[in-house]
């Protein structure tokens, strides 16, 4: 069964560019396009100057209005629309299930405040079960810089990375882009992080250790995908900073989120919070054991 590529659509600058972004997704992918609008259709939730009709006549021209504009651009592409009468949240973590991949609009940025997720977005972003795309409505989501470098980051080397690196090097290799793959190892007390630490050989060892692990992680995806040409960077420093130093100019960043976590709350966790609200690419988190 051929799975979609799944925009959730508000009328927002932000819903627009992440339809554009995933209409070249899944032209790439080769793939269907659907777009969703999520509404319960109640009294109470129309301001009163105006009516259910006049708000679910909105709703659908969003609908119809990006369907055309899409269809335009992209001739080849099988696009479809719904109005999905639920929640956003729920409604969108339902279709999250159905698709190879769920992309949603990200609002709000500031030299400050960074990403604003928002509520659907966090909700959705922490309890999807498959890939969740964020983009921006900024000239880093333009099609210009679908060809950058494909991010990724890697916290865990072991058999968890499997679903994070299946997604980057198919990522990479749909775009004919490097993938570079970044990894900032977990260090014992005694090493700490930064140019401060005084410990040149004990930062090589593990310098020289995790590299070599890194290496031997990748290599049956780069068996697999022997097209895609790979960059490593070990750096013994904040997980985010270097994935965030890496994403500067990239076309796409991959983080993971740990599906098993306690239940408090939305949490994606650090490094994938980090992305979220710094980088200016679209990035897409993982979900992985």
């Amino acid at each position: 069964m051929i799975r979609p590529i799944t925009v959730g659509l508000d009328g927002s600058p932000e819903s627009l560019a992440a339809a554009d972004w995933a209409a070249r997704e899944a032209q790439r992918r080769e793939l269907p396009l659907r777009l969703v609008h999520a509404w319960i259709w109640q009294p109470h939730d129309v301001p009163a100057a105006e009516t259910l009709a006049t708000q679910k006549d909105w709703a659908l021209r969003i609908l119809r209005e990006a369907e055309e504009e899409l269809r335009g651009r992209h001739p080849d592409l099988t696009v479809s629309t719904e109005h999905l009468p639920d929640t956003a949240a729920e409604a969108l973590l339902s279709q999250a299930e159905k698709s190879d991949l769920l992309v949603l609009g990200s609002s709000g940025h500031s030299a400050v405040a960074g990403f604003l997720l928002g509520s659907v977005g966090q909700h959705v972003l922490a309890r999807a079960k498959n890939p969740v795309v964020m983009v921006r409505a900024n000239a880093r989501s333009a099609a210009k810089h679908d060809g950058g470098e494909v991010v990724v980051g890697l916290q865990d080397l072991g058999d968890p990375a499997g679903p994070l690196l299946e997604f980057a090097f198919g990522a990479a290799a749909a775009r004919g882009a490097t993938l570079h793959t970044v990894h900032a190892p977990n260090l014992p007390p005694l090493y700490g992080y930064g140019p401060a630490v005084g410990l040149p050989a004990g930062r090589e060892d593990v310098t020289g250790r995790t590299e070599s692990a890194l290496s031997h992680a990748l290599k049956p995806w780069r068996d697999k995908y022997p097209q895609v040409p790979v960059v490593q960077t070990v750096d013994l420093a904040r997980a985010s900073g270097v994935v965030l130093q890496a994403a500067a100019q990239a076309g796409l960043v991959v983080v993971g989120r740990r599906v098993h976590r306690p239940a408090l709350g939305m949490r994606i966790g650090p490094v994938a919070h980090a992305v979220l609200h710094h980088a200016a690419a679209p990035v897409a988190v993982v979900p992985h054991d």
